[in-house]
């Protein structure tokens, strides 16, 4: 796993800034309010920022996916209330304002210098957040972006055309960094391997290309493990550090659960229950609990704490008897999807972020308080293009085309690969009895019967496996889930409903954020988020997906 070690002071000048300013920043595509101009910076500060712009975009946006996926909690019981306008703003600034803006700028200083290398690394960061633009906001600007001069209020381009407009940009930017040139001051990611940045250029068409129904080019890439990311070696990641201040270097993730006033964010109760049920052995890396009796389980069957109301309270008469409701085993304290009653005095009981990948603590049994400090400090990361997902886009495609032993293949790669990840995130909490992590042999055992599972069961039956186990592995970073349920409709059985019974239409595509729609002559704002992107051709919501 790499570590930051080396940090200059720009570097951390930039990381609070990143850290704390991007939800607040007003919003339009005319001004860049950036402090780095080609006045006063080089090129690596240029190159240094958007890196850091980067890993906030993809983790915000991440997030939102993971609460539509039930892979974190979801506060709002309906999701057009839930997801409005301005909560976008943050995403939409890091992309354009930031990122898209300073790569205007450097880019020149860049050709003016032949830093090939720089110039690789940008179009590869640019098509990964273009495509992922599309994939949750459908249309946006492209060709008339980042021009103010020319175009004040540039369209939004229809997102089959930005998506080939991106995959262009990412295959130029393989180009140059196949003429090498002047390394980077700072690469977070790769450390300046133009090999690995090849490989995430390719691993982010396969993506783009399973989504958009390419088969052909999916699979040409998907054939030749050595041109993408096939191996843990070559993840993709950002890494957060474990400086508490000036600026706090930590994972937002472990900031909010790890303080003096207990854990601040609810786990997602289907997630936990779901790994408990199926015994995953990622399940004490990803939670750590502070209690360990959950009330309205069995191990309190009166339910009589009203630091957990719902447990006193009658199911959702929605909501089938087999359906997890409330009250987790085993101490694992969460919320329901859509859940928005208050907050009671519960910030020491609930259950907090775990080791994997927030750097807090792991689970050993202890149940204490997750503390300022403890467990690895923070330094987690984001997951951002895995080897584990690339073979899940493998066992995707194969199951679609029929291939199922491909798919079961490719699904234990996954699942081996994903598990020995986390499993390495033990050894950030050096205070933690080991001998509560898993075995090898319970390791196999479960690989072999979800594999097994996968290989007896039905056609919609292997489809709820994949689901599941997509949803899991991506723990951490929802884009991959998000695109995948708006795909497939997996997993459907047992997977949460809203705790409201008429919660509205899923989110197909969110809203177009505030800042930029009320401000953009040439951006309409969408009636809804039933507004489906190009490539998702399943029915329109409410009847799709069908666990909403």
């Amino acid at each position: 796993m790499k570590k930051l070690n080396k940090i200059s002071a720009i570097v951390f000048l930039l990381l609070g800034l990143a850290f704390t300013s991007c939800e607040t920043t007003d919003l339009d595509l005319l001004e860049d309010p950036n402090e780095i101009t080609t006045d006063n910076a080089s090129l690596d500060r240029f190159l240094t920022r958007i890196q850091i712009d980067f890993a906030s975009f993809i983790r915000q946006q991440g997030r939102n996916g993971a609460q539509l996926t039930r892979m974190e909690y979801m506060f709002g019981r309906t999701y057009v209330n839930n997801y409005q306008p301005v909560a976008l703003d943050g995403e939409w600034t890091l992309a354009y304002q930031n990122m898209f803006s300073d790569m205007a700028a450097a880019e020149p200083i860049a050709v003016a210098n032949e830093n090939f290398l720089h110039l690789g690394v940008m179009r590869i960061l640019k098509g990964y957040t273009l495509i992922t633009l599309v994939d949750n906001f459908g249309d946006v600007p492209f060709s008339q972006a980042t021009n103010p001069t020319e175009f004040p209020a540039p369209v939004a381009d229809p997102g089959q055309d930005v998506y080939t407009g991106a995959i262009a940009l990412i295959d130029e930017g393989i180009d140059f960094l196949n003429q090498g040139g002047t390394p980077l001051e700072n690469d977070f990611y790769y450390g300046n391997n133009a090999d690995q940045w090849r490989k995430l250029g390719n691993s982010v068409k396969m993506q783009a290309y399973l989504a958009n129904g390419n088969t052909a080019a999916f699979n040409a890439i998907a054939n030749s493990p050595g041109m993408y990311i096939s191996s843990s070696a070559d993840d993709f990641e950002w890494q957060y550090g474990t400086n508490e201040a000036n600026p706090d270097t930590r994972h937002p993730g472990y900031n909010a659960d790890y303080n003096t006033s207990g854990a601040g964010r609810y786990r997602a109760n289907w997630i936990m229950h779901t790994m408990l049920e199926l015994g995953d052995p990622r399940m004490r890396y990803y939670f750590y609990r502070q209690n360990d009796c959950t009330p309205g389980a069995s191990c309190d069957p009166d339910g009589n704490q009203v630091t957990l109301n719902c447990s006193v309270a009658p199911r959702p008469v929605h909501f089938p008897n087999d359906m997890i409701y409330c009250s987790v085993e085993d101490g694992y304290w969460g919320r329901d999807h859509g859940d928005n009653n208050g907050i009671p005095p519960d910030s020491f009981l609930r259950t907090a972020g775990g080791v994997y990948p927030y750097g807090g603590r792991f689970d050993d049994d202890t149940f204490g308080s997750a503390t300022v400090g403890s467990g690895g400090g923070g330094a987690g990361i984001v997951p951002i293009m895995l080897a584990s997902y690339t073979d899940l886009m493998v066992a995707e495609a194969a199951l679609a085309a029929g291939n199922n032993g491909a798919a079961q293949t490719a699904l234990q790669g996954a699942l081996t690969k994903s598990i020995a990840k986390v499993q390495g995130f033990g050894n950030l909490d050096s205070d933690a009895d080991d001998s509560f992590e898993p075995t090898s042999a319970e390791v196999n055992a479960y690989i072999n019967t979800v594999t097994g599972d996968f290989a007896s069961a039905n056609n919609v039956g292997k489809w709820e496996i994949l689901g599941n186990q997509n949803f899991i592995t991506h723990y951490g970073n929802g884009l991959n889930p998000y695109n995948f349920y708006r795909r497939t409709g997996y997993p459907n059985d047992g997977l949460q409903f809203v705790i409201d019974p008429s919660p509205g239409g899923f989110v197909r595509s969110f809203f177009y954020p505030a800042n930029e729609a009320n401000v953009n002559a040439n951006i309409t704002q969408k009636p809804n988020v039933g507004v489906q992107v190009f490539w998702d051709n399943n029915p329109p919501s409410p009847g799709f997906p069908p666990a909403n």
